[in-house]
């Protein structure tokens, strides 16, 4: 097997690990379900002129459901550990890349929500006891990492848009793909091309949540962030909007 299939694997196992960890202590599964909730509507308000945008919208709604999103991954999660020997096999190189960043964005994402849910200690997350609980993890390094990839799985589908090559072979890829059980990824892949195809260049959309969420970050780790929480997570208050 080679190396890349081995870390994609590696990540989806984490992610088993998570679930199973989550399943095993009650009430934890369905605290960080409302986490998750409530993380995808904060990315919401923090984004919203980028949701509304005519041009970043699509793109934008994209990060919000597929990366941001509280939904349940486990089917997709179960198809790709099944066929990643073919994944790496049949699909370009670039693309088996993005799958590899998306799988680490996944597993990383899914320990730090279940470090979050235990600090929450079965509260719903309120903006002073999300912060507080951000806090409690003592990850900044990993929230930044986090960002990181979010981003490189943005500028991987930026950079994919604009191969016509790699775009007709991806279609080309769909019959195949869902033979081999590979449906759920050749859709988001899909989605995620079309999404940012539309968008002609993601540069300053990139930037943009890059910038915000950078930003917002580095003030949920400030010591006084707690006190501060009462407007620290809205919109308005992270960054700029876009023209």
């Amino acid at each position: 097997m080679s190396d890349i299939a081995s870390r994609i694997l590696q990540s989806l196992a984490a992610v088993d690990v998570e679930r199973l960890r989550r399943a095993a202590t009650p009430g934890l599964a369905a605290a960080v379900e409302t986490l998750k909730a409530y993380q995808q509507q904060r990315f919401a308000r923090t984004h919203a002129s980028l949701l509304a945008h005519p041009r970043y919208g699509r793109a934008a709604n994209f990060f919000l459901n597929e990366l941001y999103g509280p939904q349940d991954f486990t089917q997709r999660d179960a198809q790709f550990s099944r066929i990643v020997p073919a994944l790496v096999r049949l699909f370009p190189a670039d693309t088996v890349a993005t799958v590899e960043s998306l799988a680490a964005v996944h597993a990383l994402s899914e320990r730090l929500d279940t470090a979050m849910a235990i600090h929450l200690d079965g509260r719903a997350p309120m903006r002073a006891s999300y912060v507080r609980a951000w806090q409690a993890t003592g990850e900044r390094a990993s929230r930044a990492r986090q960002i990181d990839l979010v981003m490189s799985v943005g500028e991987a589908l930026d950079r994919h848009t604009r191969s016509f090559v790699l775009r007709a072979s991806l279609k080309a890829m769909r019959g195949p793909a869902r033979a081999a059980g590979m449906g759920a990824l050749q859709a988001f892949l899909e989605t995620g091309f079309d999404a940012f195809g539309a968008m002609g260049g993601a540069r300053e959309f990139l930037a943009t949540i890059q910038a915000r969420e950078t930003a917002l970050a580095a003030r949920l780790f400030e010591p006084e962030a707690v006190a501060a929480a009462t407007g620290l997570l809205s919109a308005d208050d992270v960054l700029v909007h876009l023209p």
